[in-house]
Protein backbone atom coordinates (compact mmCIF):
# COMPACT_ATOMS: atom_id res chain seq x y z
CA UNK A 1 0.00 0.00 0.00
CA UNK A 2 1.06 3.18 -0.89
CA UNK A 3 1.68 6.51 1.48
CA UNK A 4 -1.42 8.63 0.92
CA UNK A 5 -1.86 10.28 3.88
CA UNK A 6 0.37 12.63 6.18
CA UNK A 7 0.06 13.98 9.73
CA UNK A 8 1.58 17.28 10.61
CA UNK A 9 1.34 17.94 14.41
CA UNK A 10 1.06 21.94 14.72
CA UNK A 11 -0.50 22.85 18.38
CA UNK A 12 2.91 23.77 20.44
CA UNK A 13 2.89 27.34 21.18
CA UNK A 14 6.49 28.08 21.05
CA UNK A 15 7.83 30.22 23.68
CA UNK A 16 11.45 30.74 22.56
CA UNK A 17 10.13 32.53 19.70
CA UNK A 18 8.52 34.93 21.57
CA UNK A 19 6.52 37.57 21.26
CA UNK A 20 6.28 36.71 17.33
CA UNK A 21 4.73 34.08 18.38
CA UNK A 22 2.30 35.41 20.47
CA UNK A 23 -0.06 35.74 16.88
CA UNK A 24 2.23 34.83 14.00
CA UNK A 25 2.39 30.26 14.41
CA UNK A 26 6.40 29.66 14.56
CA UNK A 27 5.32 26.96 11.69
CA UNK A 28 4.37 29.96 9.09
CA UNK A 29 7.78 31.32 10.19
CA UNK A 30 9.42 32.03 6.37
CA UNK A 31 12.46 29.95 4.90
CA UNK A 32 13.38 32.27 2.12
CA UNK A 33 9.84 33.17 1.07
CA UNK A 34 8.15 29.94 1.98
CA UNK A 35 6.84 28.99 5.49
CA UNK A 36 8.43 25.84 7.06
CA UNK A 37 4.69 24.51 6.93
CA UNK A 38 4.45 24.82 3.38
CA UNK A 39 8.29 23.22 2.74
CA UNK A 40 6.25 20.12 5.09
CA UNK A 41 4.20 19.91 2.84
CA UNK A 42 5.75 20.12 -0.22
CA UNK A 43 7.65 17.19 1.43
CA UNK A 44 4.97 14.70 2.11
CA UNK A 45 3.38 15.44 -1.97
CA UNK A 46 7.18 14.51 -2.93
CA UNK A 47 6.53 10.98 -1.52
CA UNK A 48 3.53 10.21 -2.62
CA UNK A 49 0.61 11.84 0.15
CA UNK A 50 -2.83 13.31 -1.42
CA UNK A 51 -4.20 14.12 1.93
CA UNK A 52 -2.51 16.58 4.73
CA UNK A 53 -3.93 16.40 8.18
CA UNK A 54 -2.83 19.18 9.98
CA UNK A 55 -2.75 19.36 13.98
CA UNK A 56 -3.75 23.19 14.91
CA UNK A 57 -4.31 24.15 18.67
CA UNK A 58 -5.42 28.21 19.52
CA UNK A 59 -3.89 30.81 17.55
CA UNK A 60 -2.96 28.70 14.17
CA UNK A 61 -5.26 30.35 11.93
CA UNK A 62 -2.82 31.55 10.05
CA UNK A 63 -1.79 27.84 8.68
CA UNK A 64 -5.21 27.58 7.10
CA UNK A 65 -5.69 30.86 5.86
CA UNK A 66 -2.16 30.11 3.94
CA UNK A 67 -3.38 26.96 2.05
CA UNK A 68 -6.62 28.37 1.66
CA UNK A 69 -8.05 30.78 -1.28
CA UNK A 70 -7.24 34.45 -1.10
CA UNK A 71 -10.21 36.06 -3.98
CA UNK A 72 -8.96 39.50 -3.18
CA UNK A 73 -5.55 39.04 -3.32
CA UNK A 74 -5.80 36.75 -6.32
CA UNK A 75 -7.53 39.52 -8.12
CA UNK A 76 -5.38 42.33 -7.67
CA UNK A 77 -2.51 40.33 -8.85
CA UNK A 78 -4.90 39.31 -12.06
CA UNK A 79 -5.15 43.05 -12.49
CA UNK A 80 -1.50 44.34 -12.14
CA UNK A 81 -0.62 41.57 -14.75
CA UNK A 82 1.42 40.03 -11.89
CA UNK A 83 0.98 36.39 -13.04
CA UNK A 84 4.07 34.61 -12.12
CA UNK A 85 2.52 35.44 -8.61
CA UNK A 86 -1.09 34.38 -9.09
CA UNK A 87 0.51 30.97 -10.83
CA UNK A 88 2.67 30.38 -7.10
CA UNK A 89 -0.39 31.26 -4.73
CA UNK A 90 -2.82 29.46 -6.58
CA UNK A 91 -0.64 26.50 -6.74
CA UNK A 92 -0.03 26.72 -2.94
CA UNK A 93 -3.86 26.44 -2.89
CA UNK A 94 -4.10 22.91 -4.93
CA UNK A 95 -0.88 21.47 -3.39
CA UNK A 96 -3.53 18.61 -1.61
CA UNK A 97 -6.39 18.10 -0.02
CA UNK A 98 -5.66 19.20 3.32
CA UNK A 99 -8.08 18.71 6.84
CA UNK A 100 -7.40 20.15 10.35
CA UNK A 101 -8.09 18.73 13.67
CA UNK A 102 -7.81 20.85 16.81
CA UNK A 103 -5.63 19.91 20.22
CA UNK A 104 -7.38 21.95 22.86
CA UNK A 105 -4.90 20.47 25.46
CA UNK A 106 -0.72 20.35 24.90
CA UNK A 107 -0.96 16.72 25.87
CA UNK A 108 2.44 15.96 23.65
CA UNK A 109 3.01 14.42 20.46
CA UNK A 110 1.50 10.93 21.15
CA UNK A 111 -1.69 12.82 21.74
CA UNK A 112 -1.83 15.04 18.51
CA UNK A 113 -1.31 11.77 16.55
CA UNK A 114 -4.03 10.18 18.17
CA UNK A 115 -6.60 12.40 17.37
CA UNK A 116 -5.82 11.93 13.90
CA UNK A 117 -7.12 7.85 14.12
CA UNK A 118 -10.76 8.73 12.14
CA UNK A 119 -8.80 10.25 9.50
CA UNK A 120 -5.96 7.65 8.94
CA UNK A 121 -8.28 4.36 9.34
CA UNK A 122 -6.44 1.36 8.34
CA UNK A 123 -3.59 3.12 5.84
CA UNK A 124 0.26 3.25 6.99
CA UNK A 125 0.68 7.42 6.88
CA UNK A 126 3.92 9.64 7.43
CA UNK A 127 4.32 12.20 10.16
CA UNK A 128 6.16 14.91 9.68
CA UNK A 129 6.76 17.59 12.95
CA UNK A 130 7.58 21.18 12.74
CA UNK A 131 11.31 21.71 13.37
CA UNK A 132 13.20 19.17 10.70
CA UNK A 133 14.47 20.05 7.17
CA UNK A 134 16.11 17.88 4.58
CA UNK A 135 17.95 19.18 1.55
CA UNK A 136 18.16 16.87 -0.76
CA UNK A 137 17.58 15.59 -4.76
CA UNK A 138 15.38 13.08 -2.90
CA UNK A 139 12.83 14.25 -0.06
CA UNK A 140 13.35 12.76 3.44
CA UNK A 141 9.94 11.66 3.13
CA UNK A 142 10.33 10.19 -0.09
CA UNK A 143 13.65 7.88 1.34
CA UNK A 144 11.11 7.18 4.42
CA UNK A 145 8.58 5.83 1.66
CA UNK A 146 11.15 3.45 -0.02
CA UNK A 147 12.33 2.07 3.15
CA UNK A 148 8.44 1.05 3.95
CA UNK A 149 7.68 -0.23 1.27
CA UNK A 150 10.58 -2.77 1.43
CA UNK A 151 9.68 -3.34 4.98
CA UNK A 152 5.51 -2.95 5.18
CA UNK A 153 6.71 -1.93 8.65
CA UNK A 154 7.10 1.30 10.72
CA UNK A 155 10.30 3.38 9.91
CA UNK A 156 12.00 5.91 12.02
CA UNK A 157 13.94 8.39 9.96
CA UNK A 158 17.68 9.31 11.77
CA UNK A 159 21.06 10.55 11.28
CA UNK A 160 24.33 10.21 12.04
CA UNK A 161 25.55 13.04 14.97
CA UNK A 162 28.80 13.77 16.49
CA UNK A 163 29.70 12.58 20.02
CA UNK A 164 28.57 16.03 21.19
CA UNK A 165 24.94 16.30 20.17
CA UNK A 166 24.10 12.61 21.42
CA UNK A 167 22.46 13.62 24.40
CA UNK A 168 20.38 15.89 22.93
CA UNK A 169 17.70 13.50 21.63
CA UNK A 170 16.65 9.77 20.96
CA UNK A 171 19.28 7.61 19.75
CA UNK A 172 18.82 4.13 18.11
CA UNK A 173 20.73 1.04 18.59
CA UNK A 174 20.60 -1.91 16.61
CA UNK A 175 22.30 -4.80 14.64
CA UNK A 176 23.20 -3.03 11.67
CA UNK A 177 23.04 -6.13 8.75
CA UNK A 178 21.61 -3.49 5.76
CA UNK A 179 20.15 -0.09 4.60
CA UNK A 180 17.14 -0.55 6.45
CA UNK A 181 17.88 -1.50 10.00
CA UNK A 182 15.71 -2.87 12.83
CA UNK A 183 15.41 -0.95 15.88
CA UNK A 184 16.68 -2.77 18.96
CA UNK A 185 16.89 -0.43 22.02
CA UNK A 186 14.89 3.30 21.87
CA UNK A 187 17.66 5.86 24.62
CA UNK A 188 16.39 8.98 24.86
CA UNK A 189 18.96 11.83 25.82
CA UNK A 190 22.42 9.38 26.69
CA UNK A 191 25.29 10.38 28.09
CA UNK A 192 28.09 9.80 24.51
CA UNK A 193 29.73 6.99 26.92
CA UNK A 194 26.68 5.15 27.36
CA UNK A 195 26.10 4.16 23.91
CA UNK A 196 28.25 3.48 20.56
CA UNK A 197 25.40 4.79 18.22
CA UNK A 198 25.41 7.92 16.76
CA UNK A 199 21.71 7.51 15.37
CA UNK A 200 19.78 10.45 16.27
CA UNK A 201 16.13 10.47 15.60
CA UNK A 202 14.48 13.30 13.42
CA UNK A 203 11.12 14.05 13.87
CA UNK A 204 10.23 12.36 10.46
CA UNK A 205 8.18 8.19 10.18
CA UNK A 206 6.30 6.65 8.48
CA UNK A 207 3.55 4.75 10.77
CA UNK A 208 1.39 1.72 10.30
CA UNK A 209 -2.04 2.28 11.55
CA UNK A 210 -1.57 -0.26 14.63
CA UNK A 211 0.49 2.49 16.03
CA UNK A 212 -3.35 4.12 17.34
CA UNK A 213 -3.55 0.72 19.72
CA UNK A 214 -0.11 1.30 21.17
CA UNK A 215 -0.64 5.06 21.71
CA UNK A 216 -3.91 4.11 23.58
CA UNK A 217 -2.18 1.67 25.42
CA UNK A 218 0.64 3.60 26.44
CA UNK A 219 -1.15 6.74 27.33
CA UNK A 220 -1.24 5.43 31.55
CA UNK A 221 2.30 4.93 31.67
CA UNK A 222 2.85 8.72 32.90
CA UNK A 223 1.62 10.37 35.69
CA UNK A 224 0.66 13.62 34.24
CA UNK A 225 -1.29 11.94 31.09
CA UNK A 226 0.46 12.79 28.57
CA UNK A 227 0.57 10.64 25.23
CA UNK A 228 3.95 10.01 24.16
CA UNK A 229 5.21 8.44 20.65
CA UNK A 230 7.97 7.72 22.59
CA UNK A 231 6.31 5.56 24.74
CA UNK A 232 4.41 3.82 21.95
CA UNK A 233 7.37 3.02 20.09
CA UNK A 234 8.71 0.78 23.20
CA UNK A 235 5.47 -1.26 23.52
CA UNK A 236 5.72 -1.38 19.44
CA UNK A 237 9.24 -2.45 19.30
CA UNK A 238 8.32 -5.51 22.34
CA UNK A 239 5.99 -6.82 20.10
CA UNK A 240 7.08 -6.00 16.23
CA UNK A 241 9.77 -4.80 14.57
CA UNK A 242 10.28 -1.13 13.77
CA UNK A 243 12.54 -0.69 11.47
CA UNK A 244 15.02 2.92 10.82
CA UNK A 245 17.08 4.29 7.73
CA UNK A 246 19.73 7.07 7.35
CA UNK A 247 18.30 10.16 5.62
CA UNK A 248 20.58 11.15 3.18
CA UNK A 249 20.65 15.00 2.83
CA UNK A 250 22.08 17.97 4.66
CA UNK A 251 19.39 18.27 7.64
CA UNK A 252 18.68 21.54 9.05
CA UNK A 253 16.64 22.72 12.46
CA UNK A 254 14.29 25.40 13.14
CA UNK A 255 14.03 24.58 16.83
CA UNK A 256 15.87 27.68 18.26
CA UNK A 257 16.63 30.85 17.14
CA UNK A 258 20.46 30.24 16.35
CA UNK A 259 19.37 27.16 14.19
CA UNK A 260 16.46 29.22 12.29
CA UNK A 261 18.77 31.31 11.58
CA UNK A 262 21.33 28.94 10.34
CA UNK A 263 18.65 27.16 7.95
CA UNK A 264 17.55 30.75 6.45
CA UNK A 265 21.37 31.35 5.73
CA UNK A 266 22.04 27.77 4.04
CA UNK A 267 18.52 28.16 1.68
CA UNK A 268 19.76 31.76 0.65
CA UNK A 269 23.11 30.98 0.13
CA UNK A 270 21.47 27.89 -2.63
CA UNK A 271 19.12 30.32 -4.16
CA UNK A 272 20.32 32.23 -7.37
CA UNK A 273 19.26 35.48 -6.99
CA UNK A 274 20.28 36.41 -4.13
CA UNK A 275 23.56 34.03 -3.30
CA UNK A 276 26.42 36.10 -4.72
CA UNK A 277 24.91 39.65 -2.96
CA UNK A 278 24.27 37.81 0.28
CA UNK A 279 28.18 35.92 0.03
CA UNK A 280 29.65 39.54 -0.26
CA UNK A 281 27.92 41.11 2.85
CA UNK A 282 28.43 38.16 4.98
CA UNK A 283 32.06 38.20 3.72
CA UNK A 284 32.22 42.03 4.77
CA UNK A 285 29.92 41.70 7.59
CA UNK A 286 32.44 39.29 8.95
CA UNK A 287 35.70 41.03 8.25
CA UNK A 288 34.40 44.74 9.79
CA UNK A 289 32.81 42.81 13.30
Amino acid sequence: MKIKKCVIPAAWMWTRFLPATKALPKEMFPIIDKPVMQLLVEEAVSAGCEEIIIVTGRSKRAIEDHFDANIELERRLSDDWKNSYLETIRWVNNLANIAYVRQPYPKWDGDAILRTKNFIWNEPFLVLFWDDLVDWEKSASAQLADAFEKTWSSVIATIEVSDREVSSYWVIESDESWEIFKVEKFLEKPKKDETSSRHWVIWKYVLTPDIFDYLERSTPINADWETRLADAFELMRKEKNIYWVEIKGERYDTWNKIWFLKANIAYWLKNDEIRDDLKEYLSDLVKNF
